[in-house]
């Protein structure tokens, strides 16, 4: 059985119901949520408090997904992806905000198919003892949660069995890749907070608390190395610190991929 993290974020009543490669297994799923989801604010999964929950008539996306591991998913997340949703327009539904990053979490699973994603009242989804329920927290407290319910495929599959996943039968209802990419267009517009880090340092809380104006802090990078360029806590870039017009900028001289920003 797979060790459970201490810092995992989930209830002692959680604890009880599931065990530990199924608890581990839906925060990575969660986790790579929280990073995807096209949010202003930077996301972390968090222990879900049901008195600070969703309302039950919060709007709910629901998807499954078919594999080796097959799961169920239920997310709320229309208060953090508002900003996305008014910059696409009308055409852009919740469900189709939220599919690439539901692909992108489920794919930790291994091959599948994610089934189309429908939207309705959440009504008291959250609430079945079958779901791993997570918060996804920002700097104001929850702004979504996502609902996780694994079920590994084959007769008498057990809980371990879902680090183990299989090719499925593929399914009509996939979205075409085009489908995608249309619905990633009219996201375009949307607008991302991008940071610029020059370097990093760790000091002790005391010294945090001497510090003065006038104190040096020596960074982990050496002068004239490339600074990261970061979109809610994700490196997507490096690049030269460059003065344009009195201001600070970043001239791109790297393109951070996939696997290396991860």
């Amino acid at each position: 059985m797979t060790s459970l993290p201490a810092s995992l974020p989930v209830s002692v009543a959680t604890l009880d119901r599931h065990d530990a490669d199924v608890l581990a297994t839906a925060h990575t799923v969660a986790t790579e949520l929280a990073r995807l989801l096209p949010s202003t604010a930077t996301l972390e999964v968090a222990v879900h408090e049901p008195a600070n929950g969703p309302a039950p008539s919060a709007p709910a996306v629901r998807a499954s997904f078919v594999g080796g591991t097959s799961a169920e998913l239920v997310v709320v997340a229309d208060a953090a992806v508002a900003d996305a949703l008014a910059g696409a327009g009308a055409g852009v539904s919740l469900a189709d905000a939220l599919r690439p990053a539901l692909e992108g979490a489920v794919a930790v699973l291994g091959p599948g198919v994610l089934e189309q994603a429908t939207t309705g009242p959440l009504g008291s989804d959250l609430d079945d003892d079958g779901l791993v329920v997570f918060a996804l927290s920002g700097p104001t407290g929850p702004q979504a949660w996502c609902g996780i319910r694994l079920r590994p495929t084959g007769a008498g599959a057990s809980a371990s069995s879902v680090h183990a996943p299989q090719v499925p039968q593929q399914r009509g209802s996939t979205p075409a890749p085009r489908d995608r990419e249309a619905t990633m267009r009219l996201l375009q517009h949307v607008e991302m907070t991008l940071t610029a880090e020059i370097g990093r340092t760790r000091l002790p809380v005391r010294q945090v608390l001497e510090l003065v104006p006038g104190t040096v802090l020596e960074l982990d990078r050496e002068a004239g190395a490339p600074a990261d360029v970061m979109v809610n806590g994700r490196l997507v870039a490096r690049g030269e610190v460059v003065v344009v017009d009195e201001h600070y900028g970043i001239r791109v001289t790297e393109i951070v991929s996939t696997e290396q920003g991860a």
